[in-house]
């Protein structure tokens, strides 16, 4: 193939060049489904809005999202329906997805990229590998790019403050929290932070009351409404009294772009904790 592109003349290799810039990646995917909500969050971040075919329950953003047909849900995926769509790329997630259904229409030859970021880094990188499949690679980059910015931002922002002490709560019955193996634990570094439980060999720890209390947590986060905040004050009286801070559920909760929307209102809150402490 070199000799022969060394073979034509200066004008047609010129114009043989030109051509393939402009040809869209020969890997582009034309018919994608996401089997989870921060996946779909991901393809569209990168571009892909136009080739996503179906998508899972819960993948409510961006808007368009909601228009799109949902194959999986918690029970499961619909495999012969997914199959029926005739996808040339599934978007899935380990920790949500059953893996024997997914060895199901990997059998058909149809390839999976697991979404699964662990950090913020991870994020940028899977945004990054979504530019080979995407129609409109340099929107996947440009997004990638904005995640490490908007991550890079607040570590230089707030590295200077003194650390706050942070149980993140989520739910009561069991109560669990996240490990330093959780993005959302990435998240709370970034705003200079200590989550409490960082010491955790696993990512979803189940803990007890007591063991939250001898670690003197300063800030409680968790995810969901004022409803929400009420609730945990009530669960830890009169025995913890912190200020509980609550995020947004579907940006601190799903591992898509949006993450960095909570964080930067998580810094800002406990920044305030922080501020207050030292003095």
């Amino acid at each position: 193939m070199a000799r022969r592109l060394w073979r034509l003349p200066a004008h047609g290799l010129a114009l043989l060049l030109l051509a393939l810039l402009a040809a869209p990646p020969v890997s582009a995917a034309h018919r994608v489904i996401s089997l989870a909500p921060h996946a779909t969050e991901m393809a569209f971040a990168a571009g892909m809005g136009d080739v996503l075919v179906a998508v899972s329950t819960w993948s409510d953003y961006p808007p368009a999202a909601q228009k799109l047909e949902q194959v999986a849900s918690w029970q499961g995926i619909n495999v012969e329906r997914a199959l029926a769509l005739k996808p040339d790329l599934i978007l899935a997630w380990r920790g949500g997805n059953p893996q024997r259904e997914l060895d199901q229409l990997a059998a058909f030859g149809i390839p999976i990229v697991y979404i699964d970021p662990l950090d913020v880094e991870d994020m940028a990188r899977s945004l990054d590998g979504l530019a080979r499949y995407s129609p409109h690679p340099e929107q996947a980059h440009q997004a990638a790019r904005a995640v490490r910015r908007q991550a890079a931002d607040l570590r230089r922002r707030y590295a200077g403050n003194p650390p706050v002490r942070v149980f993140m709560q989520f739910g009561t019955q069991p109560l669990f929290t996240a490990g330093k193996q959780t993005l959302q634990s990435q998240i709370l570094a970034l705003c200079g932070a200590r989550n409490i439980f960082a010491d955790s060999p696993v990512p979803w720890p189940q803990v007890g009351r007591e063991q939250v209390l001898s670690r003197k947590p300063q800030a409680i986060v968790v995810a969901g409404s004022a409803e929400r905040v009420t609730a945990v004050r009530d669960f830890w009286q009169p025995r913890l009294a912190v200020p509980v801070i609550a995020l947004n559920e579907d940006w601190f909760n799903r591992s898509g772009p949006r993450i960095l929307l909570a964080a930067q209102a998580l810094c800002q809150q406990l920044a305030d904790i922080s501020i207050t402490g030292a003095r």
